[in-house]
C-alpha cells in the first residue's frame, strides 16, 4: 500500500468550473457524467470517482456515472463508506478503508475514500464517491470542498427538476 504523502489538496476552483461546464444541461446523465470526469481530472491520485443514485423502487443505491474500474452495482443504505453515508446524510472521509466497519471493496486498490451526500429539496438522492490507491490521501480542506461541490451539484439538480416539471 502506499502511504500518504503530501499531495495537492482539491482546488475549490472546481466548484467554478462545474457551473461553466455544465450551464444550461438539464439531461440529468449528461451532469452526473461530466461531473465525475470534471472531479477525477481535477483530483490527483484517485482511482475512483462517480456517484452512486438513490433506486426509490428498490431503496438502493444504483452505480451511476463515474470515472474508474468496474465497481459495485448495488449498495444498500448502511453499508460500507457509501452506504453509511447516505443512510445519515452526511461526509464521511476515510483515511485507511480497510479500518472502516463493514467497508465494501470494490476495487481492492482503494485505501482511502471521501464520499458527501447529494441532496435536492433536503433529501439524499445520491452520493458522490472518491476513491484513492494512498492512505491518508484527502484532507480536511479535500472534504469540504467534495461537500461544497455535492451540495452546489445539489443545487444544480434541484433547478434542473423544477424546470423540467410541467
Amino acid at each position: 500500500m502506499k502511504e500518504g504523502i503530501n499531495l495537492a489538496e482539491i482546488d475549490p476552483i472546481v466548484i467554478d468550473q462545474l457551473d461553466a461546464l455544465l450551464e444550461g444541461e438539464t439531461n440529468l446523465m449528461t451532469i452526473y457524467a461530466n461531473a465525475s470526469a470534471l472531479l477525477a481530472d481535477a483530483i490527483t491520485d484517485n482511482n475512483w470517482c462517480g456517484f452512486y443514485l438513490l433506486n426509490t423502487n428498490t431503496g438502493e443505491l444504483d452505480l451511476g456515472p463515474f470515472q474508474g474500474k468496474v465497481a459495485c452495482m448495488h449498495i444498500k443504505p448502511g453499508s460500507g463508506v457509501v452506504g453509511t453515508a447516505f443512510a445519515a446524510g452526511e461526509s464521511n472521509l476515510v483515511p485507511n478503508v480497510h479500518e472502516f466497519p463493514g467497508h465494501i471493496a470494490c476495487d481492492a486498490a482503494s485505501n482511502s475514500e471521501v464520499v458527501a451526500p447529494i441532496k435536492v429539496a433536503g433529501k439524499t438522492i445520491a452520493i458522490l464517491d472518491i476513491d484513492s490507491p494512498s492512505l491518508n490521501r484527502f484532507s480536511d480542506a479535500d472534504q469540504a470542498v467534495v461537500v461544497e461541490f455535492a451540495n452546489h451539484l445539489g443545487a444544480l439538480l434541484d433547478t434542473v427538476a423544477t424546470s423540467t416539471v410541467h
